[in-house]
Formats: C-alpha cells, sequence, structure tokens
C-alpha cells in the first residue's frame, strides 16, 4: 500500500467537511499561526530519534534562533499596528489583537517545549559523556575556572551598579544579562546591580579533564561575584534577556542610502523591547525594576523555568563526535565540469546545466566568477548580492575583475533583514576596488539571483548568465537546497541584461523573452498559468500542477489555485514553512494536498511545473524556477525572478528528479490536514520509508553528467524520450 505521503504514487485524500464558510477569510490559514506550525515541525525533530543527538540539539537552537526572529520582525510589526490602531485583519479574518493573543499562547507553549526537549537532551547528552554543567556541579574545577575567568572573562565583563548615580544600563536587541541583590557584609547595605553576559566571547566554557564539559558563562560569573562585588554578598539573582523591534524604517527620500542605513542601524540596537524572558521564581523587586526600566507588562513577560539564550547551543554541536553528527557528505563535482577541464565556460557552452546544491557543489557558481575574474577575454560581470558570506569569495572575485580594469556592475541590497552591515561593508570593498555598485530601489528589495558574465568569443561577444534560487552564499549553500541554472542562452541572456539596466537605471523592460520578473510580470504569469491549467481540466485534458515553496500566503494566487482545482487540476504542493491555503476541505480543495519536508537540509528551491495539456513528465510540460515565494511581498515589493526552462535535460531532471523526489518522499514528510494541522508521517519499524534527501546524495543530477550519460540516473518519472 503507497504511503500517504508518498504524494508522488498516492491517491489524493478524501476531502473533509470542516464546517467552514468557504466563501469568507476563514477559507485562509493565518500567516503568522502557520508560520509557528513551521517552528514546532523544527521542534519536533528535537524528539526524532532518527536524527544524530547533536543535530537534534542543532535544531533546539535553530527554533530558538527562529522564535526570536519572528518575534523582533513580525510580532514588532503586529503590535506597532495595534498601537496606531489599524483595524485590517489578517487574510484569515482575525483582527491584530486577536492574532497577537494566539501568537503569545502558542509561543509561550512552544517555549516551554523548547525547555522540555532541552532536559531530555542534557539527560541523552549526558550518556554520551557530553554534560552542561551548574556552578555547584563545577565546584571541583574551581582552581580552572578561576584562572579561566581572571583571562578570558574578567576583562571583558562590565558590573553595573543600579542606583541614582548609576541609572539603569542601555542593553542592547538579544542581549543577556544577570540581575543582583547584593548585600555589603560590612554594613548590611544592599546593592542592586546587573552583568551583561558579553556577546563577544563563547556562551558555553569548556572545562578539561575526561569527556565534554560545559559551564555557562552565567554561571561562571555568578561562581566569581566576589571578584567582581568585592565586599558583598550574593542574596538573589535572575537572568533576563531581551528582544527589541528590530525593523528598519529609511526615509523614502533619503540622499545617501549607505548613510541612512547606517543610522537605522544604530536605531534597531534600540528599538522598543518586544518581549522580556526572565527566569522562574526571579526575586519580586528584581522582576518588578526590569519591568518598569524596560516599559513592559505581563503580556510581554515570558518565565523561563530553564536555560535562557537557547541559540547558543550551537556551541555545543561539536566536530569531534561525529557518531552523534549526520554521517559527513562532500558534494559532488559535476562530470560535466571534469569531462571540460573544470572549464566552466566549456562546460556551459556545451549544455545548459542545472545543480541542485548542496548536493552538487555550490563551488561551482564560485569557479565561474573566479575565472570570469581572471580570463582575458571577459569584458564585463554583473552580479546580485542579497545575502553572503563575510569573507565572500563571490565578493573577492568581483574585486579581483573590477582591479584588472573589467567593467563590474555589483547590486548590493541594503535592505536584506539582519545582513544590512555586512553588506554595507561589501559594497565598500568592492567600491575601493572600483566596482560599480549600486542599490536597487528604495521602496524594493532586490532579491532576484542573476549573475551575467559577458565574454569576447571570436568576433562576437556572448553572455553566460547564471539564474539561482538561493543566495549568493558559499556557507548557507551547504545546508539550503537550491538550484542554479548556468547557460549562455542568448535570450536569457538578454533578460538578464534588461534587468541590471531595470535595477541600475530604472528602465523597465517592455518585453522579456524568457523571464517574469516582480513586481511587474511575475504575478500575472504565474496566475495565467494557473488558469491555463483549469482550462486544460475543462476541457478533458491531463491538468497538473507541482509547486515547490518556502511559503504560500498570497490571497489572489491562493484563489486561483482553489479554483484550479475546483475545475479538476491535480495539484501537489510541497511548501516548507508558511501556507496560508486549506488542503482537502468539501468544496474548496479537494484537488489540493499540501505537505511540508524538514530533514537533514533547509528546502528553499522555487519551483512550479505546469502539465500544460500533457504529462508533467513531458517535454511540453511549462516548468520554471524562481526566487520568489508566493507571498505579497515577493509578488509586489521585491524585484524576484521566474524564469521558465526550455532545456530538455533540465527540465527532465526538474521534474522527474528533484520535484519527483520530494513529492516521493516519506522520511521527512510532514502532510498538511484541512484545519492547519500538520501530521509527520510515520510507518512500520523495519520498513523502508524513502528520504529525498538521501536520494539525491546518492544520486547524480542529470544535466550535471557528462560524457557517461544518464544511464545510471535512476528514473523516478521521466521516461526515456522525455
Amino acid at each position: 500500500m503507497t504511503h500517504p505521503a508518498d504524494f508522488l504514487h498516492s491517491d489524493f485524500p478524501t476531502a473533509q467537511s470542516c464546517g467552514l464558510d468557504i466563501t469568507g477569510p476563514e477559507r485562509f490559514l493565518n500567516r503568522e499561526l502557520s508560520w509557528l506550525a513551521f517552528n514546532w515541525r523544527v521542534i519536533e525533530e528535537v524528539d526524532n530519534l532518527n536524527v544524530p543527538l547533536l543535530e537534534r540539539l542543532r535544531f533546539l537552537s535553530i527554533s530558538a534562533t527562529n522564535l526570536d526572529e519572528f518575534y523582533s520582525v513580525r510580532v514588532a510589526g503586529l503590535r506597532e499596528l495595534a498601537r496606531a490602531g489599524s483595524i485590517t485583519p489578517g487574510i484569515d479574518g482575525r483582527s491584530i489583537p486577536e492574532q497577537l493573543e494566539l501568537i503569545d499562547s502558542e509561543a509561550r507553549d512552544l517555549m516551554r517545549k523548547q525547555q522540555s526537549v532541552l532536559a531530555n537532551l542534557r539527560t541523552e547528552m549526558a550518556a554520551q559523556d557530553i554534560h552542561i554543567l551548574t556552578a555547584a556541579e563545577a565546584k571541583e574545577d574551581r582552581t580552572y575556572l578561576l584562572q579561566h575567568f581572571l583571562s578570558n572573562v574578567f576583562p571583558v565583563v562590565s558590573p553595573l551598579a543600579i542606583d541614582p548615580a548609576h541609572p539603569f544600563p542601555f542593553i542592547p536587541n538579544a542581549g543577556f544579562a544577570l540581575a543582583l541583590q547584593l548585600e555589603r557584609k560590612t554594613d548590611k547595605r544592599s546593592l542592586r546591580a546587573l552583568v551583561p553576559i558579553p556577546q563577544q566571547i563563547n556562551r558555553f566554557v569548556v572545562l578539561p579533564g575526561q569527556g565534554y564539559r560545559y559551564l555557562p558563562l552565567e554561571e561562571l560569573i555568578l561562581m566569581h561575584l566576589e571578584q567582581l562585588f568585592p565586599g558583598y554578598e550574593l542574596k538573589g539573582h535572575c537572568n533576563f534577556s531581551v528582544l527589541r523591534d528590530s525593523d528598519l524604517e529609511v526615509e523614502d527620500e533619503a540622499e545617501d542610502l549607505v548613510r541612512e542605513f547606517e543610522v537605522a542601524l544604530k536605531r534597531r540596537r534600540r528599538g522598543e523591547v518586544i518581549r522580556l524572558k526572565i527566569s522562574k521564581n526571579a526575586p519580586k523587586a528584581l522582576r518588578d525594576d526590569i519591568m518598569i526600566e524596560f516599559f513592559v507588562t505581563n503580556t510581554e513577560v515570558i518565565e523561563v523555568d530553564g536555560m535562557l539564550g537557547l541559540p547558543d547551543l550551537k556551541e555545543l554541536v561539536i566536530e569531534d563526535r561525529p557518531n552523534l553528527l549526520w554521517p559527513n557528505f562532500t558534494p559532488r563535482v559535476p562530470e560535466r565540469v571534469t569531462d571540460h577541464d573544470g572549464d566552466m565556460f566549456a562546460a556551459i557552452r556545451n549544455k545548459d546545466m542545472l545543480l541542485q546544491h548542496p548536493y552538487e557543489t555550490f563551488d561551482m557558481v564560485v569557479r565561474l566568477l573566479q575565472q570570469a575574474a581572471r580570463d582575458p577575454n571577459v569584458l564585463a560581470i554583473k552580479q546580485t548580492l542579497y545575502r553572503t558570506s563575510k569573507r565572500s569569495p563571490i565578493v573577492e572575485a568581483l574585486c579581483e575583475a573590477a582591479e584588472d580594469g573589467k567593467s563590474v556592475t555589483a547590486l548590493v541590497e541594503l535592505k536584506a533583514r539582519f545582513d544590512e552591515a555586512a553588506n554595507i561593508r561589501q559594497s565598500r570593498r568592492l567600491e575601493r576596488a572600483g566596482a560599480h555598485v549600486v542599490y536597487g530601489f528604495m521602496n524594493l528589495k532586490t532579491h532576484a539571483k542573476i549573475s551575467t558574465i559577458v565574454r569576447r568569443e571570436g568576433n562576437r561577444l556572448v553572455t553566460y548568465t547564471h539564474y539561482g534560487t538561493g543566495n549568493y552564499h558559499p556557507i548557507t549553500a551547504r545546508i539550503y537546497t537550491d538550484v542554479s541554472l548556468f547557460t549562455c542562452d542568448a535570450a536569457l541572456g538578454r533578460d538578464a541584461t534588461k534587468v541590471f539596466n531595470y535595477l541600475s537605471g530604472y528602465a523597465q523592460p517592455e518585453t522579456l523573452e524568457n523571464i517574469s520578473i516582480s513586481p511587474l510580470t511575475l504575478k500575472t504569469t504565474l496566475l495565467k498559468g494557473i488558469a491555463a491549467e483549469a482550462e486544460h481540466a475543462k476541457a478533458g485534458k491531463s491538468a497538473a500542477i507541482w509547486v515547490k515553496l518556502n511559503s504560500l500566503i498570497d490571497a489572489d494566487v491562493v484563489d486561483a489555485l482553489y479554483a484550479a482545482g475546483q475545475a479538476g487540476v491535480k495539484i501537489s504542493l510541497v511548501i516548507r514553512g508558511i501556507c496560508g491555503l486549506r488542503p482537502g476541505v468539501t468544496g474548496l480543495s479537494e484537488n489540493i494536498r499540501v505537505k511540508s519536508v524538514i530533514g537533514r537540509f533547509l528546502e528553499h528551491s522555487r519551483i512550479v511545473c505546469f502539465a500544460n495539456g500533457h504529462d508533467l513528465n513531458s517535454p511540453k510540460a511549462r516548468v520554471y524556477i524562481s526566487s520568489a515565494d508566493w507571498m505579497d511581498r515577493n509578488l509586489h515589493r521585491r524585484v524576484e525572478t521566474l524564469v521558465e526552462i526550455h532545456n530538455e535535460t533540465v527540465k527532465a531532471q526538474i521534474v522527474s528528479q528533484i520535484m519527483a523526489a520530494n513529492l516521493a518522499d516519506v522520511a521527512q514528510s510532514w502532510v498538511m490536514q484541512p484545519d492547519g494541522r500538520y501530521e509527520r508521517a510515520t510507518w512500520p519499524e523495519g520498513s523502508f520509508a524513502f528520504n529525498c534527501h538521501r536520494f539525491f546524495m546518492e544520486n547524480p543530477s542529470l544535466s550535471g553528467r557528462g560524457s557517461a550519460g544518464a544511464r545510471d540516473v535512476p528514473q523516478l518519472t521521466h521516461t526515456d524520450d522525455s
């Protein structure tokens, strides 16, 4: 019997009548609650015994980081709207106060779950001789810890008294501190004080000896308070952390965009406190003082029975315990590139090539730009940069090209959330090298992933183009699944050039041959594709849609999918995160199903496939890759790309490998229910459950094959003639 999570082979489930008004806003699911449901799926991986122990610890850290960012951006935005008196409801009809109340309840449950799974993890880690200690448990190491404290902590820690002469200090966004009640031994005079936990050093101190023993920094500080407050005795204490509003506001008419962002980044550190987390059973006087100083009410206060600062747990994911980590995996170098002795230009000239990262190494993107920088026949390079690494080899290659006299244009997006400062630094570096640096539009983020290289070949100029679904970030490319299209197709090159002209000179393209872009034509192309599929269904032709995204929440697109499903189109959606569509509802979405894949790698590629009146594995199907999720921001307030794939091998790879494997996955799949809940796929012990990540690690891609051909590539859906 086929598993219901296997969307490739199983039938659509029987629709349910949920008692909803399917003509009103109840047909949609709330964006914020859907995101929290995603983070629940992440935290549930901590309980998944199929995941190695330290990788489960990493999932816990990720869930905590996710929730912090959610509060500092999304919740902060909702509260700002509430204060402004906004009466605009969410997509599901809920008012802003209703949303905030539900978010608060759900988030508190999630944070309690985080502490619960941490307690279980600590027990399992102890069995593997990995220990997170308290100050009391580390007494035997007092000599070592004193030396460590004096050498590595004392010089950077700042004890801060709180009295009329010493006002309550500023605690920055994501700041973590100890609050103390002290008493002077000589005269019993009381003192209140704070000790901010320095973010410049590791949160966990490594203790010597057998096994792996760690002491949280706050515990170390508590052990050595006499060094910070000599002559005082500790009477009470608590830990607390703050999250501040991290949305950036930039003047629309800013004369110097870089300087305006630098000022805005300083404001972010001092933004309004959105959430205060504080130790459970904190002394009442300390708790009250902290709340008053941060202007928070009980609604913004979370009492934590356990450890604060869970994002820092990533420090304990140690590489020298490989038995507790995912098995080592080395990304492949495509055979096509090897066949051409590493020459990327020759490999691309041979045929369009689609690589799926991290299974095929992202180094190929870097190599292309490095070769372009050093190739005397290359005249010009244009590159978008949304997020990249701190010491980016891509930026280095662009600088090398500019210093060599090549024309280099870099579109640096300053509005990439939490990477604004890094992108400012990168733009300064590029400018010093002689590159043309542009920043796109004030009111639009440039999220498109495009690179073009103009090369002289004989008596003509050839444009090599890279279109991606993920950022030009070599570090995240090791864990994010994305696709990269390498091509020297002239039409795709012209389209890319027009997009760059739009970004640098506001020259809105009148026509594009093979791509659509937000905010101009991308949404229209999607809606036309969905509507065309509905017409095929009405005409009795084959009609199906496969989609892979991170988020689906745009109301117009969701309604278009509902209409197509009602017309008879079979729609299978792989949505990792937010999904505002209800699948499997009688009279609304009988022909639509949704699942989320959560596993070793973070699913990030955006793909849409239309059967177009044929089978999806037919050469006549229409297949697209995109930088855009189907959200209002991506379709209306960002510059994004939707690229149609015409190369038959690449189309077969996308449909019969990438999409088919994601749809067939059972081992890492969560199937969405009509009420918005997700059910993890289960299977009998000892039976096989297809894992798409394992499939991609073990099998080469179609278009990356070289002289060996594709004979040994498993056929999930493709046929010999497709």
